[in-house]
């Protein structure tokens, strides 16, 4: 079974494409971790968990969701993370995490995405978006390969600047930067409630017809990338800049 986690398309890109190549099934964490459901999956086929990467980590929330969820019937777990660059060392918690669950880790596979975080970075133009994807496709096409043949991906080295960048400036970017604070909708907005539905958190709600921000975020960028009208802002780091979500993917 192909278990996903995606705010802005590319993870959910990912899991389609395995899942149809494997005529496996497909299961969105979204709604269990928004409604706050401790989800109960069997197959009988590996376990295939895709999602991005968040600062050189899977995202701490589709981590709580592995660890709440109980899974029956085949114990190998293998990991696809989307990530602007790279993964760092995101694979050693990741096994961790599955000898908590009793689960075989069978590795990590990273897939290079278009870069959504549009907090801090650029968005690339949809030409180039559709180039990065383009070339996602074969390294895809090889972890689906190891996976049908029950092969763990191949090891990757890790050296110490990933040990740092998935250790000590995850933990300052989780502590420093995730803050729903600075998100804020300007006169643009429609009251449409979009950013409410999209918000994996329950972050958000409408007061008068305007979105208000609670204090629970995971800083997927749902909110600002599914915005009809591009009128969710976070302070001055977003404004102008282009919004992204998977052009193969999404509506």
């Amino acid at each position: 079974m192909i278990v996903y986690f995606s705010a802005t398309g590319n993870s959910q890109y990912c899991a389609n494409m395995i899942a149809e190549k494997l005529e496996d099934q497909l299961t969105d964490s979204f709604s269990f971790i928004q409604k706050g459901i401790a989800a109960e999956l069997s197959s009988e086929t590996p376990w295939v968990f895709v999602a991005p990467t968040y600062s050189w980590q899977m995202p701490h929330v589709f981590e709580q969701f592995i660890r709440d969820t109980r899974f029956s019937g085949s114990r190998k777990a293998y990991f696809v993370l989307t990530c602007g660059g790279d993964t760092g060392d995101a694979g050693r918690r990741l096994e961790s995490l599955c000898s908590e669950k009793g689960l075989e880790y069978q590795g990590l596979l990273p897939v290079v995405m278009p870069d959504n975080y549009i907090v801090m970075f650029k968005a690339p133009e949809e030409a180039e978006a559709k180039r990065i994807i383009h070339a996602a496709r074969p390294v895809l096409e090889q972890g689906i390969a190891r996976i049908r043949d029950g092969l763990p991906f191949p090891e990757r080295k890790i050296g110490f600047v990933d040990r740092l960048k998935s250790g000590p400036v995850n933990e300052g970017f989780y502590r420093f930067f995730i803050k729903p604070n600075s998100f804020y909708a300007t006169d643009d907005c429609i009251g449409c409630g979009k950013c409410a539905q999209v918000c994996v958190l329950n972050n958000i709600h409408l007061e008068k017809g305007r979105p208000v921000w609670g204090n629970d975020c995971t800083h997927c960028m749902a909110c600002i990338s599914r915005c009809p009208v591009q009128a969710v802002e976070y302070g001055k780091s977003t404004r102008g800049k282009r919004r992204y979500l998977c052009p193969e993917s999404c509506e």
